[in-house]
This record gives C-alpha cells, structure tokens and sequence, in this order.
C-alpha cells in the first residue's frame, strides 16, 4: 500500500488554499456588519438586503445569467455538431479550414477576438446589445465544448451506432438514441464550462456590448474602481451558491444514469 507523505499532503493543501480560500474570504466578508471590508463588525445580512434594493446591481446579474444561458446552450449544440463533423466525416476537403476556424478561439487572445467581433458588428451595422454579447459569447464557447465532446466521441464504441443501423435505425434516429445518452455527460460537461466561462467574462463583453446591456462582471469591474461595496461580496456568493448547486444537481444527475445504464446492460448481459 502505497503511503502519503507529508510533503504530498502540504503541496495539495497549499493548492486548494490558492484555489478556494480568496472565495471563502468572499463569502464570510459577505456577512459582515461593517462597510470597511479591513474591519470585521460581526455577522449580519445587511448586505443581502441592501442587495435587493440595488436594481443596477440585479439587472447586471439577470442579464449575465441570460447571456450564459444561450449562449453556452447555442455553443453546445453548435459545438456538438463540430465535433461530430471532425470524427465521423473523415478527411474532407475542408477540414483544416474548419478546424483551424473552430480552434481559433482557444489560441487567440480575448482582446484580439472582441474586436475582431466588434468590427464585424459595426461593418454590419448591428446595434450592439444583449444579442451582440451571446454572440460573441458562443463564438468564444463554442471551441471548449468541441474539444470536449470531441475527446469523447474519439473513444466511443461505434459497433453500437453500427448495430441499431443493421437493424434499420435511421442515421438521425442512432444519432439520438444511441450515441447522443452516451455522450450525454460530456455535452453536460461542456454546457457547465460554457456557461461558467461566459459568466466570467469581462473583455469581450466590454467590446461587444451596448445601451442597457451591461453584464455583472462589467459593472462590478466599473464600481470597484471607486471601492469595494459590500453588495458586491453578497452577489458574489449568491452565484458561487448557484453555480454550486447546480454542479452537484447535474453530477448527481449524471450519476444515476450511468448507474441506470449499468443496470441495463447487466440486465441485457443476463
């Protein structure tokens, strides 16, 4: 049995530190009585109802939240059709094209990418606005779920797709009964990353966006430059909270049907 040193133990603990402990320090400063975010003044939930009368502060959050919604809904089935293209079409004409189109993203940095996008809104003459920032949102998601989709289907067992197609199974109607469930966890896995990332942007949505459509990460970048208001650390832990319960509702989701599966197939096998 293979031991745990101490210096494992260390190295791991320092990680998660750097990792979790400046949003923990978010979230108890969140309930805390003083303005000063340097002076504790006990526990209170003054913040959260000062919160509720910030409609500037909630109108950011609800348009972040939309935004990262479509977005990484548009940026999933997009995604999942890019990536089924790059494993089952073969080496078509195009191909590098294509893939050097959807890769783009990944290697270029985010300033060069909003204008890129805000250019080609102005050459269109589009107004800039919430449908502008879900646009360039999914054109900034869309490579992240390609790549993890794409992971999947490389090791993906074709002799099922093959099998329900001897037995006269549309292409399409294989593609949803078949391969789609047992992808499903890395399409789920790629919708999560998509919507997390566009809710955490901040350059692109600055380019992008217009008149009434200022995102949350936008506006608490515009008010802490004046200072760091409480109702900012409560918003904050607000979504930590969401985004949290959302992760665990979609693993335990994403647990029981592969347990559901595994009962299936050892029904199947009996």
């Amino acid at each position: 049995m293979r031991r745990t040193s101490a210096f494992n133990v260390v190295t791991v603990a320092l990680g998660l530190a750097f990792l979790y402990l400046p949003i923990v320090i978010l979230i108890v400063y969140s309930f805390n009585a003083s303005r000063l975010v340097t002076v504790w003044g006990g526990w209170s939930l003054a913040w959260y109802r000062a919160l509720l009368h910030d409609e500037a502060m909630l109108q950011a959050a609800s348009i972040s939240l939309r935004v990262a919604s479509l977005s990484a809904t548009a940026a999933t089935v997009l995604g999942t059709c890019a990536a089924v293209a790059l494993t089952r079409l073969g080496r078509f004409r195009t191909r590098l094209l294509f893939s050097g189109m959807v890769y783009a993203p990944l290697v270029m940095p985010e300033v060069i990418t909003g204008l890129s996008l805000l250019l080609l809104f102005v050459a269109v003459n589009a107004d800039r606005g919430f449908w502008t920032i879900v646009i360039a949102h999914t054109t900034l998601t869309l490579c992240f779920v390609t790549v993890i989709v794409q992971a999947r289907l490389i090791g993906f067992d074709r002799s099922l797709e093959e099998a329900a197609m001897d037995l006269g199974c549309p292409p399409l109607k294989t593609f949803l009964t078949i391969t789609l469930p047992l992808i499903l966890p890395a399409v789920a896995a790629g919708w999560m990353l998509a919507f997390s990332l566009s809710l955490d942007d901040l350059v692109i949505a600055s380019f992008t966006t217009g008149p009434g459509a200022t995102t949350l990460p936008i506006r608490i970048y515009s008010e802490v430059r004046l200072g760091v208001k409480p109702e900012i650390n409560a918003i904050c832990t607000i979504i930590v909270a969401v985004v949290a319960l959302v992760t665990v509702i979609a693993s335990l989701v994403m647990k029981r049907g592969a347990v559901r599966r595994e009962r299936i197939a050892l029904a199947a096998q009996v």
